[in-house]
């Protein structure tokens, strides 16, 4: 089973530039309780789904990804398709939800990086 792996500023581009599969990447802090909600939501998804690999990036002490990406609430969430940025994900936190939101977002063109 795949797990959730953090990501750093010192790590975030050179990982998910390298990535040749779908990527999420999720922002979020340890006070916030939508985040450990859609935690608990993506862990599920990687118990049934394994099309994509899960990121966390914690915005309390990555203050330069946060602004660079342009979070202002928490959680947010960004996929990536083969390492090139595809859009901001919005969705409720729910496995089967996030699966749809991700497929319905692959069928769209990419969107501009924050």
């Amino acid at each position: 089973m795949q797990k959730i792996n953090k990501l750093t500023q010192f790590d975030y581009y050179h990982l998910i530039e390298s990535m040749q599969s779908n990527a999420l990447v999720y922002y979020t802090s340890p006070a916030c309780g939508s985040c450990r909600h859609l935690r608990k939501a993506l862990e599920h998804y990687l118990q049934t789904y394994d099309d994509l690999q899960i990121f966390e990036v914690d915005a309390v002490h990555e203050v330069g990804l946060v602004q660079s990406f342009e979070v202002f609430h928490l959680p947010s969430m960004f996929l990536y398709q083969s390492g090139k940025f595809h859009c901001e994900l919005h969705c409720e936190a729910h496995p089967v939800k996030i699966h749809k939101a991700i497929a319905a977002a692959l069928l769209n063109a990419p969107e501009e990086e924050p």
